[in-house]
């Protein structure tokens, strides 16, 4: 971890905030590294059963810094990827999809090209009425390589994605709700994100990590593989102490004391 990404965690949630607010937490190759290093942090973290991810200041993220970028500094020229196929522009992004518990993001102010994506890697989006959007890499001569591409084909329809890559415009916060791409709208986001936190964290989580690897997959495997994975999801939870512990809490109508 580095000065560009704080986490703080209580009550088995993770907040999780980009710091670089003096540059609307604009992407640069220590930012990269601090997310990296936070998501990596969390995989392992049995104690976590959600993470809210928010931007400091005035915005969730402006996208790359363009400056320090010249000369390659994002780590777009390495080959190492890591065990999911991944370098670390796009481990940034995708990496909050493949940690085991869900990830909502609260974004508010700007989240623009490398910030959209970052943005999309979460479960749940919950954006402020005022927040604006944009696929911007084109923009700049480039195309979106920070993982969009995996995380939007299930989120958008084609033909509106192809829109928005190959003009690059911006648009608000309604229309990005219509799309798909936010999950719901909130006046004050990190609270929504935070109360729906509590809400997630109050249930199982054995079970939430079996729903969140069963809906990683839905889009990609046949439905031979996802019948085969749902049955063994099942198993990993029926009739253990929190499949247990739930019905008993439910029944007595008290808050469930879940094992982690």
């Amino acid at each position: 971890m580095n000065d560009r990404v704080t986490i703080s965690i209580a009550d088995q949630i993770a907040d999780v905030r980009l710091a670089r607010p003096d540059k609307m937490n604009a992407i640069d190759p220590a930012m990269f590294e601090g997310i990296g290093a936070a998501i990596d942090s969390l995989a392992g973290r049995a104690d976590v059963r959600c993470v809210v991810l928010s931007g400091e200041g005035r915005a969730f993220c402006a996208g790359l810094d363009m400056v320090s970028m010249q000369g390659g500094g994002s780590g777009l020229s390495s080959r190492d990827r890591n065990d999911q196929g991944a370098i670390l522009p796009q481990h940034v992004s995708w990496g909050w999809r493949n940690l085991p518990m869900p990830v909502i993001a609260a974004v508010h102010g700007v989240a623009f090209g490398g910030g959209f994506q970052i943005m999309s890697g979460a479960d749940i989006r919950i954006a402020h009425p005022g927040s604006r959007f944009a696929i911007r890499e084109t923009y700049w001569g480039l195309v979106p390589d920070m993982a969009g591409f995996p995380l939007w084909r299930s989120l958008v329809r084609d033909d509106v994605l192809r829109e928005l890559v190959y003009t690059a415009r911006e648009f608000d916060a309604q229309e990005a709700l219509a799309h798909g791409f936010v999950t719901r709208i909130a006046d004050d986001p990190h609270a929504a994100a935070m109360d729906l936190a509590r809400e997630i964290a109050s249930r199982s989580p054995h079970a939430i990590r079996g729903d969140k690897r069963l809906l990683n997959m839905m889009h990609d495997a046949d439905p031979v593989t996802m019948l085969a994975a749902e049955t063994e999801e099942q198993v990993k939870v029926i009739g253990k102490p929190n499949m247990m512990e739930a019905v008993a809490a439910n029944m007595q109508k008290r808050a469930a004391a879940f094992q982690d």
